[in-house]
């Protein structure tokens, strides 16, 4: 709340004193011009010494135990803000004799009502900045954890890509002495590949019609390094295209059943991607065989399952949105993602 807008609420809460003050000593038998300009002193004086005590509170916030500070400071102001009314009371009025001896009848209930009414305003400041500050202490911290959780998610991207980029390096190595077309097309291919994960930052929400596009680059990509020993399979409803997932999410996915798919199987290996969805979430299944005798994949689910789960973990705080399992001799791995509705 800006300083403009604290010094019309005192002053509104001034003038409603003022005029609750005025009624009750008119109805005590004072003339009305004079029960105003009581209550109207009476109540300015409270209040500008209860904003500039207020106004202190923001910058010292004195805790719950030191409670007892706040009972002292509003005990002497309310004296002060009494001596100053008698004071500019006594001078206005000197001459009304009958006035000045109310005045004077009154000092012990007014100092009451004063101190009170101080009380209360500075009990009703202090709670104002404890709790603002105790939301911009919780503001702060959700800012900092931000940042935390968006820079784990960069280091996670980052550590998905070199071992991909070096193994694609490696096979247009070796093809540019056999194939030098096919290692051509495989540059142009992991160009627009890295080009594409260059443009989607950590927490960036795409359409499921556009990361298959983004997949099916990788896949070129690697059906270049293992020829016709690599099929895939990609089915998916037409309800699911337009739903939403994180971007990037099913590359690891799929590098992971192509590693534990084609590097511990003999012939050709097919991986079989399959997406289903509605608006409340989007379901895919990336489906990929295994040689029970030589893999292990309950153990061996490598860093990109696991960087996977992190990642969505960060993002949506589950952890059962990733999860795999075998049957007979396929491993079967799937992921629900929550639609998000503003």
């Amino acid at each position: 709340m800006s300083t403009v807008r604290v010094i019309l609420v005192y002053l509104a809460w001034a003038l409603l004193w003022a005029g609750v003050q005025t009624a009750l000593l008119w109805y005590g038998g004072l003339p009305p011009e004079l029960a105003a300009v009581d209550a109207l002193l009476t109540n300015l004086l409270l209040v500008s010494g209860s904003y500039a005590m207020g106004m202190g509170l923001r910058y010292y916030q004195p805790s719950i135990k030191e409670a007892a500070y706040l009972l002292i400071w509003s005990l002497g102001l309310a004296v002060l803000s009494t001596m100053a009314f008698y004071w500019i009371s006594t001078w206005v009025f000197q001459g009304d004799t009958v006035y000045l001896a109310f005045i004077e009848a009154t000092l012990a209930v007014r100092f009451v009502f004063t101190w009170l009414m101080v009380l209360l305003l500075v009990l009703l400041s202090w709670f104002w900045f404890y709790t603002l500050e105790r939301h911009q202490d919780e503001h702060r911290r959700a800012a900092a954890e931000k940042l935390a959780r968006e820079a784990e998610l960069h280091s996670l991207r980052q550590q998905l890509q070199p071992h991909f980029l070096f193994n694609s390096l490696n096979s247009i190595s070796a093809l540019l002495g056999a194939k030098p077309e096919q290692a051509r097309k495989m540059i142009q291919q992991l160009s627009d590949f890295l080009r594409g994960t260059l443009r989607k930052d950590d927490q960036q929400q795409v359409s499921l019609a556009d990361e298959l596009k983004q997949l099916q680059l990788y896949l070129d990509i690697e059906k270049v390094r293992f020829g016709d020993r690599l099929q895939t399979a990609i089915e998916v409803q037409d309800e699911a295209l337009p739903l939403l997932l994180p971007a990037l999410l099913l590359q690891p996915v799929v590098e992971n059943a192509i590693k534990f798919g084609l590097y511990d199987t003999l012939g050709d290996t097919v991986i079989s991607i399959r997406a289903t969805g509605h608006s409340r979430q989007l379901q895919l299944q990336v489906q990929n065989p295994f040689d029970p005798e030589t893999a292990q994949p309950q153990h061996g689910t490598g860093f990109g399952l696991s960087s996977v789960q992190r990642r969505l973990y960060l993002l949506y705080a589950r952890q059962d949105l990733l999860q795999t399992r075998q049957h007979e001799n396929q491993f079967i791995t799937t992921i629900k993602i929550p639609q998000r509705h503003d």
